[in-house]
């Protein structure tokens, strides 16, 4: 059974049996006979599904409905709505207010034990997918957690890199998986010890080989999962300090024997540390940081790229106002 009950709400004890006899023997169940007990219900045993008659003797299930999507605690609670109403607009009605499904009465047992079940398991769908992406935005805020003065940089270089493997040719989801992935790029910086990341003068050179370390570390961690996303990340973690004509590290790999994604973290990640501002310096002229990067084709970066980060460059732009309006807007939040 699941630890949250399901609501069964309908005016009719009949109605009501039905529901228990059908559905007793699979989930834990407590029941309404109003709109205002179904809301009270609601707020005591958080149901992680709602069976819901429109016809109710205080209010109409889909007032019901829209009072509970207008709560942020109740808004991602499955509603079913399970009526006698079974004219099209009524079906309607139902989906405007926010429920997932409608069933007309009389019901079979069969079908309603089959929806139930389906949109249960599309709520264990989303959860899962929404601790998947918490997951992967801890690891990519662990790798930066020395960093304080890095703000949203992950974030929007993630966001350049998506636009710019969307202009050299990759399809939308892979796009939006290296966004992802793009975030985890330093998460290997979780083994190297603090007195090196935050040493405020520059690495002597044995510092300088541990730092190096970090592209290892972030692979060994990352590339323990069989997911798409972490697979992406660990091969972005290891090849994002390679550069173009083999002089980086760690394998000293050259030109397209260094994956395309790490490429394009590369030039994103450089892009978007010099724009921003640090303790250290103020953020480059936009003019100053393209002759770097045309400077750096065929050397650092792989020469396509610049090319392409140069020809997109207005949405390059849009991307960082929106992230820096995004950023105001935090930081004035109490």
């Amino acid at each position: 059974m699941n630890t949250a009950p399901l609501l069964c709400v309908d005016d009719e004890p009949a109605n009501l049996t039905l529901l228990r006899e059908t559905l007793k023997d699979d989930y834990s169940l407590v029941f309404a006979r109003s709109g205002v007990d179904s809301l009270r219900a609601v707020e005591k045993h958080h149901p992680s599904l709602i069976l819901l008659d429109v016809q109710l003797p205080d209010m109409d299930g889909y007032r019901v409905c829209r009072q509970l999507k207008a709560a942020p605690e109740t808004r991602d609670i499955p509603v079913i709505f399970v009526t006698g109403q079974t004219r099209e607009e009524d079906e309607q009605a139902g989906f405007d207010a926010g429920g997932v499904d409608y069933l007309t009465k009389p019901v079979r047992p069969a079908i309603v034990k089959a929806r139930v079940r389906a949109h249960l398991s599309l709520v264990s769908a989303n959860r899962l997918e929404q601790a998947y992406r918490d997951a992967i935005y801890m690891l990519g805020e662990a790798g930066h957690h020395n960093d304080s003065d890095t703000g949203m940089h992950i974030w929007r270089m993630a966001a350049y890199s998506r636009a710019l493997a969307r202009a050299a040719g990759w399809g939308p989801e892979r796009c939006a998986l290296l966004e992802l992935a793009a975030a985890m790029h330093d998460t290997g910086k979780i083994g190297i010890p603090t007195p090196i990341l935050t040493k405020p003068g520059k690495l002597d050179a044995s510092e300088w080989e541990v730092m190096k370390t970090h592209a290892q570390i972030g692979y060994e961690i990352l590339s323990r999962s069989q997911a798409p996303v972490f697979q992406l990340a660990a091969e972005i973690a290891l090849c994002h300090h390679e550069k173009w004509d083999g002089s980086g590290y760690p394998r000293g790999l050259a030109g397209t024997a260094i994956p395309e994604s790490a490429r394009i973290i590369a030039l994103a990640d450089v892009f978007d540390a010099l724009s921003m501002t640090r303790p250290y310096k103020q953020p480059w002229p936009l003019a100053q940081i393209l002759k770097l990067l045309e400077e750096g084709a065929g050397h650092h970066f792989d020469p396509r790229l610049v090319r392409l980060l140069i020809a997109i460059l207005p949405e390059i732009l849009e991307i960082g106002r929106q992230w820096d309006a995004r950023g105001r807007a935090s930081a004035h939040e109490p």
